[in-house]
Formats: C-alpha cells, sequence, structure tokens
C-alpha cells in the first residue's frame, strides 16, 4: 500500500500554558506536522522545574501525535552579546538551563537571538556571543538538541543581521557541529535580503549558502513584514499580508532543498487558534502552486 503523502513540514509556535504537553495538543489542533514553544516563561528568569509528569506527557504526545521536530525558542531576556558582565553570566546560565531542559524532553533544536552589543562593536558582541555558546556547550556535553542562531532584522545594536556575521561567530565555536541557524523570513527582509520574486529569492538563498552553507539552515520562522525591504523593523504580519506577500513564501514551500526544514509561523495569534489555521492553509496551498 502506498503511503499517504503528509504534507509539507509546517507548524507554528504554540503556549505551554498548563503544561509544555498542550504545545503539541494546540500544534495537533491546528494541522502542525512540527511545533515551536517555550521550554520555560520567556519573560522571566527564574525556570520553574520540569515535573516527571510534565515530561511523561510531553513525551508521550509526541508519540502519539507523531508531531516533530519540535523546536524550542529561548527566553527573550537572554544577552550573551552584552559587555554587561553581570548581565553576561546571568545570560548564559539561563542558555544553559533551557538546553538542559529541551535535552530532558527530547526537543530537538533550541533557537536563540544572538543579542546586542550594546555600542560596545560588532566585533566584542560577536567574540562574546561565541564564548557564551562554548561555554553553554561545553556545560551540556550530553545531548542531541541543536543550538540554533537566529537571523535578526538589525535593529539598534543587536547583532546577527547579515549572514556574514553568524559565519563568523561560527568560526569561533569550539563545536560548531552541534550548532545550526534559523532564518526568519520577517528579519532578513527587514535586514535587506529580498525574496519577493524568484531572482530575489534564489539571490538571497545562494549568499546564504555561499557563506553558511544549506547544512546549517535547520529551521525556518515564516513571518510576513508589516514593515518594507531594509527598515530593520521586526513586526510580524500574517502569510501574504505584509510587504513580503505569497510569492515570496511560496518559494520558501517548493524549494526541494528546504523540503526537510521545519517550517514555523510566528504570525499574530487569535484566542480560538483560527488564525494558525489560516496561514497554514495558505502554505499548503503555495507548495502546490506553479
Amino acid at each position: 500500500m502506498a503511503k499517504t503523502d503528509p504534507g509539507p513540514l509546517i507548524g507554528a509556535h504554540m503556549s505551554i500554558a498548563g503544561g509544555v504537553f498542550n504545545a503539541v495538543l494546540h500544534a495537533e489542533t491546528a494541522g502542525c506536522r512540527c511545533v515551536q514553544l517555550f521550554v520555560k516563561s520567556s519573560n522571566q528568569w527564574r525556570a520553574k522545574p520540569l515535573t516527571d509528569d510534565d515530561i511523561k506527557q510531553f513525551k508521550e504526545e509526541r508519540k502519539r501525535t507523531k508531531i516533530g521536530p519540535a523546536v524550542a525558542h529561548s527566553s527573550y531576556l537572554i544577552n550573551i552579546a552584552t559587555p554587561d558582565k553581570a548581565l553576561f553570566e546571568k545570560s548564559r546560565e539561563a542558555l544553559k538551563v533551557e538546553l538542559e531542559r529541551c535535552n530532558i524532553l527530547g526537543v530537538e533544536y533550541l533557537v536563540f537571538h544572538p543579542g546586542a552589543h550594546v555600542g560596545s562593536g560588532v566585533e566584542a558582541g560577536m567574540k562574546r556571543i561565541a564564548d557564551g555558546m562554548n561555554w553553554v556547550l561545553d556545560c551540556v556535553a550530553e545531548t542531541d538538541c541543536m543550538l540554533l542562531l537566529e537571523t535578526t532584522a538589525g535593529a539598534g545594536s543587536h547583532i546577527g543581521s547579515r549572514f556574514e556575521e553568524l559565519r563568523e561567530i561560527i568560526d569561533k565555536l569550539e563545536q560548531p557541529e552541534r550548532v545550526g541557524v534559523c532564518v526568519d523570513t520577517c528579519h532578513i527582509f527587514s535586514a535587506g535580503y529580498d525574496i519577493r520574486t524568484q531572482a530575489a529569492y534564489k539571490k538571497t538563498m545562494k549568499e546564504f549558502n555561499d557563506i553558511l552553507g544549506y547544512p546549517l539552515l535547520k529551521a525556518l520562522h515564516f513571518n510576513d513584514s508589516k514593515f518594507d525591504l531594509g527598515t530593520h523593523k521586526d513586526r510580524h504580519e500574517h502569510i501574504g499580508k505584509g510587504f513580503i506577500g505569497k510569492d515570496g513564501f511560496g518559494f520558501f514551500m517548493r524549494d526541494a532543498k528546504l523540503k526537510t526544514v521545519p517550517k514555523l509561523l510566528e504570525t499574530p495569534k487569535d484566542p480560538e487558534g483560527k488564525n494558525d489555521k489560516m496561514n497554514l492553509a495558505l502554505l499548503r496551498k503555495l507548495a502546490k502552486s506553479k
């Protein structure tokens, strides 16, 4: 008997309110094949311990639903590019804790923002990012979870808006094989990488491949942009309703080289989950269009 096509590897960021396993249940309801979640509160330093039940239920629901890969997103408080020594140490410790939690839960990837150098300079910031990552990876040696550097929009002193910056950070790592990249469509567009036409998409992805290489691309955040190309503003919009437009996402969806890369929505939410279903349905349609 022929296997049924499960469809494109798309999903969304889901709430963990009431327990981390709920992210998987929300993903199932929305019709996701993969899922993104926080493994702790995103706006607090403190991490409530994972209970045995938390871990058991999360793993059981993933096994039952076959939803995966699971991608975690780190706390927004973390900044390992900072020149503030106390904040740097607090940030790297928090990133370590999140990687440990991912390991316990069996989450495959942990995405984090490289951080902001806060006026100390890009080179100094990149060195601190690499130092922080080296420390975290050394502390959490026994894990299959990969750390993923996320592309940024380049607002203020944030590092990671250019592929070259991510390349330089990775080149400073002691264990680069444990690290990958997460490309956010809104962020790269806001940073000046055009993806609205076939020619522009090919140019941008060739640049990514030349500088970083497709094997490093482990996850995609799918967000349209409320602001135009090169504005360095990180404001997410529904697929096809921003300045990128539907065509740009179609190029990603139909790119055979990205078939096994999880594509995750971080678009505006609504209480009933209708927005996620709407965006996912459009992505499925774009995957089949010419």
